[in-house]
């Protein structure tokens, strides 16, 4: 998981696909970020921001009781326990320090179950930035919490109504809207997806997630490393994080999607938000609708580098259901005391399955706590 080159590419994925108006906003990006992350102080302030103001580095938690009904011995990188609660802080930072850095005085975001939105509200806060932040309609009315909390912290959210008035909607608007601002935004994508440099600098800015349980798994298990590093997928920026530590060691890496939005699994090579990569689509091409209970992998996509991972047979990409995400949400809360995000769920749901070999051991991502699902949960619970 290394640099992509001047050409931002995975393999075959990954690349540049945007309107003129925005390849020398995009380059402008790569420029600065390439000489940012070359840059001792601006690496030393942002790791000083990781530790004073999110709380890094977070714990690695052995779930005891969970281990002991599987068999196995599950250990959880608790995301949840960030400032924001969730890894998006970690990322969002970064951003918003390079856009400082460029002298850019706005940040132009999308978001989904709104955690980066929140995420995006609080370093424009911390920085003293305007934030503008597109979120689907459907998506709006189902994390309420977090749309308060960004507005409270200053952003203007900004509903989406056109298609299905999800991420993938939000996503389109928010670039629309940055053609007509790069002069004084930077676009602060969520995900590891979006042109280059985006997919990498994410993963960049994610890689902290990785590093540290690297070292923590180091001190808990006899082998140092898990046999398995599980990670929820959407576009996929917390799982590149987590790989990232782990790539070059000989654990296993599982990627898991939501059943109704498996860019992975179930998508075919595509062009959708400027870069190249795995989307559901139909037989003319077209983007088709993605479905999750977790509003923040309700995407018909995939990040291009985990689209090379699979193709490499370095990491795993399977599927669980809605149903299970239900489950395991429960499961751990009544075992463990934690009330993961329905997106963190997914990686504990195909945990729960009982596929793993008897003895494994297991690192599980939670990227995000679960308050902003109370309200759907109470309805299907």
């Amino acid at each position: 998981m290394g640099d992509p080159g001047p050409l931002g590419r995975f393999g075959e994925h990954g690349g540049r696909y945007v309107p003129e108006s925005l390849v020398g906003a995009c380059r402008e990006v790569e420029e600065a970020f390439r000489e940012a992350w070359a840059d001792p102080a601006f690496r030393g302030q942002l790791a000083g921001l990781l530790a004073t103001h999110v709380g890094r580095p977070t714990p690695l938690t052995p779930a005891l009781r969970l281990s002991a009904e599987l068999g196995s011995t599950l250990l959880l990188k608790r995301e949840d326990l960030a400032h924001t609660g969730s890894h998006k802080i970690n990322n969002v930072l970064g951003q918003a320090l390079l856009a400082k850095r460029m002298g850019k005085t706005r940040l132009v975001a999308e978001t989904g179950a709104g955690q980066h939105g929140v995420a995006t509200a609080t370093a424009a806060a911390l920085f003293g930035l305007g934030a503008t932040v597109f979120m689907g309609e459907r998506d709006i009315e189902r994390q309420a919490l977090n749309v308060f909390r960004m507005r409270m912290l200053g952003a203007e959210v900004v509903p989406v109504r056109t298609g299905s008035r999800t991420l993938k909607d939000a996503t389109s608007e928010a670039m629309r809207h940055w053609v007509g601002v790069v002069d004084e935004a930077m676009y602060c994508m969520g995900s590891v997806l979006g042109p280059s440099p985006y997919p990498w600098m994410v993963r960049e800015f994610q890689r902290v997630i990785g590093d540290e349980a690297r070292r923590q798994c180091a001190t808990e298990l006899r082998a140092a490393v898990p046999d398995y590093v599980v990670a929820c997928v959407g576009g996929g920026s917390n799982a590149a994080g987590t790989f990232a530590g782990f790539v070059d060691t000989p654990a296993r890496l599982i990627g898991v999607e939501a059943a109704g939005g498996a860019g992975a699994a179930d998508g075919t090579s595509g062009v959708l938000h400027g870069t190249r990569s795995m989307f559901l689509q139909d037989e003319n091409g077209q983007v088709t609708e993605a479905h999750s209970i977790a509003a923040g992998l309700d995407y018909p996509g995939i990040g291009p580098e985990h689209v090379h991972l699979r193709d490499l047979g370095r990491a795993r990409y399977v599927t669980v259901s809605d149903a299970e995400v239900i489950e395991a949400v429960m499961r751990l809360a009544r075992t463990e005391g934690i009330v993961a995000a329905l997106e963190s769920a997914h990686a504990v749901a195909w945990v729960l399955r009982g596929e793993l070999p008897a003895g494994s051991t297991v690192l599980i991502t939670l990227s995000g706590r679960g308050d902003k699902d109370i309200s759907t949960l109470r309805e299907l619970v």
